[in-house]
């Protein structure tokens, strides 16, 4: 129905404008007559002009496409630069601190190897020295070994050879060696038989004798004591007695000292000069110095006879009757009473086992 009632493009032309049609160009020589004005447009041309639109489009398009494909890779591009630099500084800073981190390491194993070369000839000279010093701690234990058996010896010194010996096996202990067993039980074995000794207080006796000598210059001598004046027979006992009774009193008493009768039942004590008196005390005291000498050399027999040669002048030329004399008396008796000489054993079998086991060492070597 659409087709009844809408002219088509041609009839509507053609009824617009009928009169004013224009006319016919004559047409030239040889050419043909002219087509009608009213024919339609080839369906080829349209598409042709659709494919063309479409290309065009189609090309447009591709080149904006293409447009930021390379304004991406551009940008790509450009950042894969700058990475590129970036990777380079830091290949760069790396390549650096391989190179000193080498360096280092050279530095590092040559001190090693320094480290190494002394550490070998540290224990070279370790060796050595462990070595020199046993024989060291030997020598000083036999030259210790030998001052206590002098000691021991010649004053009798118990004491400083026990210390002498602790101290050897003290020293032997901390060097913890083996081969020095056989030394250690020879060192113990004289200990035991110094600790059995009697204790004898050699310095106890000296300080006695020592107190005795200060105390000769002050012994009074028996010469120079006097009788005890009597006193008077009877004090009055009321305290009214007359001055006639008393002055009588003190006139007997007077009386009676002019004559004197002492009975004695020993030999008279000897009277000496003042210089001789001097003599005895100084003789006094060379004897008691000879009884300390005696002591300390352990020579029991001159130290008894001393003591009893100074016992028989306290006795003889002394007041015995006074205390301190009395009390010199007992102490001298208690001295001469006392063993000073005693049978000390010897410390051979240490300083034989210290010489032995040198021996054994130089042979070792």
């Amino acid at each position: 129905m659409s087709n009844a009632t809408e002219p088509g493009p041609a009839a509507a032309g053609e009824s617009a404008e009928p009169a004013q049609a224009p006319a016919p160009k004559p047409a030239a020589r040889g050419e043909s007559a002219p087509r009608p004005a009213g024919r339609r447009v080839s369906p080829t041309v349209l598409v042709a002009v659709a494919a063309l639109a479409m290309f065009a489009w189609q090309w447009y398009d591709s080149r904006q496409q293409t447009g930021a494909l390379q304004q991406e890779l551009a940008r790509r591009l450009a950042e894969a630069d700058t990475r590129t630099r970036e990777s380079r500084i830091i290949a760069d800073e790396v390549r650096e601190a391989t190179r000193e981190a080498q360096v280092k390491l050279g530095v590092l194993e040559a001190k090693l190897a320094e480290s190494q070369s002394q550490q070998i000839a540290l224990e070279a000279l370790y060796q050595d020295l462990s070595r020199n010093r046993d024989e060291w701690a030997l020598a000083d234990i036999e030259q210790a070994l030998l001052i206590a058996s002098e000691q021991l010896q010649l004053a009798g010194n118990v004491r400083a050879a026990l210390i002498a010996l602790a101290a050897a096996d003290a020293r032997l202990q901390r060097m913890n060696r083996p081969q020095f067993a056989a030394l250690r039980k020879a060192i113990n074995r004289d200990m035991d038989r110094l600790k059995a000794v009697p204790h004898v207080d050699v310095i106890g006796v000296a300080v006695r004798l020592d107190n005795l000598i200060a105390a000769v210059d002050t012994l009074p001598l028996a010469m120079d004591v006097r009788p005890q004046q009597a006193r008077a027979a009877a004090e009055a006992k009321d305290g009214d007695e007359s001055t006639w009774s008393r002055l009588a009193r003190e006139v007997w008493f007077e009386l009676r000292q002019l004559v004197r009768v002492q009975r004695t039942d020993k030999p008279q004590e000897p009277l000496l000069a003042p210089s001789q008196a001097y003599f005895l005390r100084e003789n006094l005291k060379l004897r008691l110095i000879g009884a300390r000498l005696a002591l300390l050399a352990r020579e029991e027999t001159s130290f008894r006879a001393d003591l009893k040669a100074a016992r028989e002048w306290l006795n003889r030329y002394y007041d015995a009757r006074n205390r301190t004399v009395a009390g010199a008396l007992a102490t001298l008796r208690n001295l001469h009473e006392g063993k000073i000489s005693i049978q000390l054993p010897d410390i051979t079998a240490s300083l034989e086992a210290v010489r032995s086991s040198k021996l054994a060492r130089e042979r070792a070597r």
